[in-house]
């Protein structure tokens, strides 16, 4: 007794120094919380060689940076574009700088308030983080994590500890950057709807008029008057200038047919054989040909002979806009179809291979109308005409229509897909376990073999692989979010963690707070399997008297009383003091961070070998928070006789811990559902009532009088 009580005091001193040692080092670094940073000298530190940062203007908002009156690039924050929750409820405020080509310069964390990193991870592990989009391209497909080589897609190494986090940051930074590109025009929104390369089939000919092919599409007009080109320019500084009078509104202003001239429907009709004969010969693997006929406004107007390039017209499909040079263009002769027109101009133009034409897209020609308002300057209007190829002159593969861009969520479950079937399956077997415990706790080796495997897993899956371990920073979270702008996005972005509550949401309904923490908290479950060692090897236990015992479970509400009191003044202060769980040094971080958390975990598991499960009866306010349902549980299955207390205490003293009174009552708000007692109660070789019971059947057995059959 004398060795088992100074055992109990050199355990407690270990406990209590380590204690002491958490709290300084909580309150000389876990309770630090980085100011909000200035951007101005980060950017200047990206951009070394600035000598000038406009103001943040725009939609949405950036900094344009200069180096004398050259742009160098762009700098924003992430907050003014996509302002994305992360684990805390607060989004990660970044600053992003990209150059004028799209290419990361730089990305730094300006403000945060996630718990893990403040209490867990240095600093400096999520500013690594985000150096790894330097050099990279805004217009790459970027996601954290995952080794799979799937096309276009580049893999940033994660955060352990902070998953949630580092994802949250990505998807920020990307989506900003995204839209920061495409409002300046660096890249081009994405397509819907992709039209893979069409082939014009060779060997479709019809003779045809020239009122057939206009007739039917294959030929295109646009037509001007001088009234659209008037009202085009109406609140320019042209509005007047060659501005037409009430007589001349309706005069022809531009007639213009266009068409692609190598399909051969069109191409020999308009040009006759030999001519076109002539343009495929001269074609290029992946090249095409438009013929343009025009009268009145000339499209070619003549800056083609100063420049080389027709400034006219372009050509625009999928976003893209090309212009033609001298050498793209040939002139037209003549024309061989019956009923053409005359025209003043017709030129045929050579699209070349590098603008990735697609003859089976529709494409549309953009007509420049130019307004001089004095020797140098001058303004512009456009006018486009639309062109589709008709069906039956190209051979168009079916479109492919991509899959919708997943929400950081749907990423998520996606990506933990397995986990969550697992989970779901071993959440299943708990279940089925209590729905048939009557029939398991009569095979006691079975029933003690099954639930030890079961906190294997809760271990070393839900707990060190998964990292599934609840903690009262969620109830304070959720409590937070339900006062204010409720989202269940927040609490989605962990599926396990999601899981595991409502899991713990239904058995604290239907059985009280007991089946989570004693089958699904992967920390009891490590603090139960390392006494059960300690029992098998015979390391001596102690037991509080009853009680000491008692008072001591006023401990864990006291301390779920003061964090929640914290919460209501600052979350993140009441984040750090929840240290007190050593859930995120034994599972997220792994016993990888500063020694006082290290020395702290591990002294409660040292207590836990010699008192089992110490941490969970006497200070964990998770439990206590999750106790606090026990009052409308709905069933009551651990089966009590009237001998339980009084004059049976066998139960009680089996308790390992001490949830049973010494009535012989179970306090449900301290069982964890180890079926230990239900195993006794119906073990006839234990249960003192059912030992009673079985030695009367005996004497009544021997005492039996043997009935004779007198017939």
């Amino acid at each position: 007794m004398i060795n088992i009580q100074r055992n109990l005091q050199c355990v407690v001193y270990i406990f209590l120094l380590a204690a002491a040692l958490l709290c300084t080092s909580m309150s000389a670094n876990a309770l630090f919380v980085s100011p909000p940073k200035d951007p101005i000298p980060l950017i200047h530190e990206i951009f070394p060689d600035l000598t000038h940062i406009s103001e943040k203007t725009g939609d949405p908002l950036v900094w344009t940076i200069y180096q004398d009156s050259e742009i160098i690039g762009y700098a924003f924050e992430t907050n003014d574009i996509a302002k994305i929750p992360a684990y805390s409820g607060e989004p990660v405020n970044m600053l992003v700088a990209i150059n004028p080509q799209g290419v990361y310069l730089g990305a730094k964390v300006l403000e945060h308030h996630e718990p893990i990193i403040l209490a867990g991870i240095p600093e400096s592990k999520l500013h690594a983080f985000a150096e790894q989009y330097d050099g990279l391209s805004v217009s790459d497909r970027l996601k954290v994590g995952g080794n799979n080589q799937q096309e276009n897609i580049i893999h940033i190494d994660g955060l352990s500890g902070a998953t949630v986090t580092v994802m949250v940051m990505n998807v920020a930074i990307t989506k900003s950057a995204t839209k920061v590109a495409r409002s300046l025009g660096i890249i081009s929104a994405s397509q819907e709807i992709i039209q893979p390369m069409s082939t014009i089939y060779p060997d479709v000919y019809q003779k045809s008029s020239w009122q057939t092919l206009i007739g039917d599409g294959s030929i295109r007009r646009l037509t001007l008057n001088r009234k659209m080109v008037d009202e085009a320019f109406v609140g320019t500084a042209a509005e007047h200038i060659d501005k037409a009078n009430a007589d001349q509104k309706e005069d022809m202003f531009a007639d213009i047919y266009f068409a692609q001239a190598n399909i051969p429907t069109v191409g020999r009709n308009l040009l006759g054989d030999a001519e076109y004969q002539w343009l495929m010969s001269s074609l290029k693997p992946n090249e095409h040909a438009i013929i343009l006929l025009g009268n009145g406004y000339s499209f070619k107007g003549s800056g083609y002979v100063r420049g080389g390039i027709f400034d006219r017209i372009q050509i625009l499909q999928n976003g893209d806009a090309f212009a033609f040079r001298d050498l793209d263009h040939n002139r037209v002769t003549d024309l061989y179809l019956e009923g053409a027109p005359l025209f003043k101009e017709m030129s045929l133009f050579i699209v070349r291979a590098q603008h990735e034409f697609n003859p089976g897209v529709d494409w549309q020609l953009e007509l420049l109308v130019r307004r001089q308002l004095g020797a140098v300057d001058s303004l512009f209007t456009s006018f486009k005409g639309d062109y589709h190829t008709l069906d039956h002159y190209v051979d168009r593969p079916a479109v492919i229509i991509p899959e919708p861009e997943l929400t950081l969520t749907q990423q998520v479950w996606q990506e933990k897909n397995t986990e969550v079937i697992i989970l779901v399956i071993l959440l299943s077997t708990v279940v089925m376990s209590l729905f048939f415990q009557d029939i398991l706790v009569r095979h006691p080796t079975f029933m003690h073999n099954f639930r030890h495997a079961f906190l294997i897993v809760t271990v070393v899956f839900i707990g060190w692989s998964w990292g599934g371990q609840l903690s009262v920073v969620n109830v304070f979270t959720f409590l937070q979010a339900f006062m204010t702008d409720f989202s269940w996005d927040l609490f989605l972005l962990d599926p396990i963690i999601f899981i595991l509550w409502c899991a713990a949401a239904v058995t604290m309904i239907l059985w009280g707070r007991a089946v989570y923490c004693g089958w699904l908290c992967p920390f009891g479950a490590l603090q139960e399997l390392l006494n059960i060692f300690a029992r098998y090897i015979k390391i001596p236990q102690f037991e509080l008297p009853w009680a000491v015992h008692e008072r001591l479970w006023a401990i864990k509400y006291l301390i779920l009383l003061g964090l929640f009191g914290l919460s209501m003044e600052s979350l993140a202060l009441a984040e750090q003091f929840a240290e007190i769980e050593p859930f995120k040094t034994t599972f997220l971080l792994k016993f990888d961070r500063e020694w006082p958390f290290v020395l702290y975990a591990s002294a409660l598991l040292i207590i836990n070998i010699f008192n089992r499960k110490f941490f969970c009866r006497y200070l964990c306010p998770l439990g206590a928070a999750l106790s606090t349902s026990n009052s409308v549980r709905l069933f009551s299955w651990l089966r009590r006789r009237p001998e339980c207390g009084q004059p049976c205490k066998t139960c009680a003293k089996e308790c390992e811990i001490q949830a049973i009174h010494p009535d012989g009552e179970i306090n449900m708000r301290e069982c964890h559902y180890c079926l230990d007692c239900q195993v006794t109660y119906f073990n006839e070789e234990k249960c003192p009532p059912l030992k009673k019971l079985a030695r009367k059947k005996n004497r009544f057995k021997e005492n039996e009088i043997e009935t004779v059959n007198v017939a």
